[in-house]
């Protein structure tokens, strides 16, 4: 053999033990491949609540009495006497405020001299009338003469009980120069002052009257549908957060308003004594003849075959499965699905895009509650 062939050889048997020693690597680094775990990526999830029964109506408004009188006084004049301030409380009879009546006692005056003068001319024609019947009697005056007689006596009764009905509409303007409560309750609104001149039936003093509260709150067109009279809802109060009352819509605007384009709504409220005039109160509301929805955050929601989806995590197996559901309607961060969920699913809320069939998920201790109700959520760190 030749001194060429045995390097050539030699480099071949070289070349070949590479080879296979590649090759064993290589199946080493397959095997190493196959076998890496999955990188842990973590991810959020929630818990399913109960369903919400329609999405919640939250509209603030202001105590205030079912029945508020709006007292101005019968005549015009000048105020120059006001006996109240907001916040007093009122009954039957208390003076309110008065006015210059001089002008009002100056017509009582005349009418009643223009009472004696209409009596005095009943007891002269009356002695006229009887003095014309005597005559008439002998036959020494005329039928007419006695007419006439009986006429002007007729004429002088009526104008007596004109100057009576004088009187005492002139005695009534002088009694409407007091502007008077007529029940009880508490001042809300004082608009005149001493001084200021008012015409017959301007607003003087606003009174709100004892007995039932209400809430008046303003909804737009968009959720005025879901107010009926009668609908219960929830008044809470900023003052009094433990205090939570049940409440009826009492009267609902015929009418938006021209400005707001809101309808006004009247909730009628219980009696409590903890509830005062004026105080801040916000009704809550849900909608009407709506299915029971759960919500999930919007990162919730994944596709599979083209039709949504939700990751629910088997708590006894700790792996992520996919289940189709049925979107109701979308919020701003959430979504309502009508079909698919139950009380208790754990759903996945970040991360669908890495999910699988079938992957394993480490829970935590403790997981979020119902979306929505509670603002922390917990993680959840997937296993290889």
């Amino acid at each position: 053999m030749s001194l060429i062939t045995i390097r050539r050889s030699c480099v071949f048997a070289k070349g070949l033990l590479f080879a296979v020693a590649f090759s064993a690597l290589a199946g080493c680094s397959e095997e190493k491949k196959v076998e890496a775990p999955d990188p842990v990526r973590p991810v959020k999830v929630v818990e399913i609540g109960g369903p919400e029964i329609g999405r919640s109506l939250v509209y603030s408004g202001s105590v205030r009495a079912r029945t508020e009188m709006n007292l101005g006084f019968r005549v015009a004049g000048k105020i120059t006497e006001r006996l109240v301030d907001v916040g007093d409380r009122v009954k039957p009879g208390t003076v309110l405020a008065r006015l210059d009546a001089v002008d009002y006692q100056l017509s009582v005056r005349r009418a009643d001299a223009d009472l004696r003068s209409a009596q005095k001319q009943v007891e002269i024609t009356g002695l006229a009338r009887k003095r014309a019947e005597t005559l008439a009697e002998k036959s020494v005056t005329s039928q007419s003469q006695l007419e006439q007689a009986q006429l002007a006596a007729d004429q002088a009764q009526s104008q007596l009980q004109s100057a009576q009905s004088a009187l005492e509409e002139a005695q009534n303007q002088v009694a409407y120069t007091e502007l008077k409560a007529t029940q009880n309750g508490i001042v809300t609104t004082v608009s005149a002052d001493i001084g200021q001149v008012v015409s017959a039936g301007t607003t003087v003093v606003a009174v709100a009257v004892d007995g039932e509260k209400e809430v008046q709150i303003a909804v737009p067109e968009t959720d005025i549908v879901h107010f009926k009279p009668g609908k219960s809802v929830k008044a809470s109060f900023w003052s009094a957060r433990d205090l939570v009352l049940e409440g009826k819509v009492r009267e609902v605007a015929g009418s938006a308003d021209a400005q707001s384009r809101t309808f006004a709504v009247r909730v009628s409220l219980p009696a409590d004594d903890r509830v005062l005039i004026g105080m801040t109160a916000t009704i809550d509301a849900v909608e009407d003849n709506v299915a029971p929805t759960f919500g999930v955050p919007l990162a919730a929601l994944s596709q599979k075959d083209g039709k949504p989806v939700v990751w629910i995590v088997d708590r006894e197996k700790g792996e992520v499965s996919a289940r189709p559901v049925t979107v109701a309607g979308y919020g701003d961060s959430s979504a309502r699905i009508s079909e698919g969920l139950a009380k208790g699913d754990l759903v996945v809320s970040a991360g669908t895009q890495f999910m699988k069939d079938g992957l394993k998920v480490k829970l935590p201790e403790t997981v979020a509650s119902r979306f929505g109700s509670v603002s922390t959520q917990s993680t959840a760190s997937i296993q290889p």
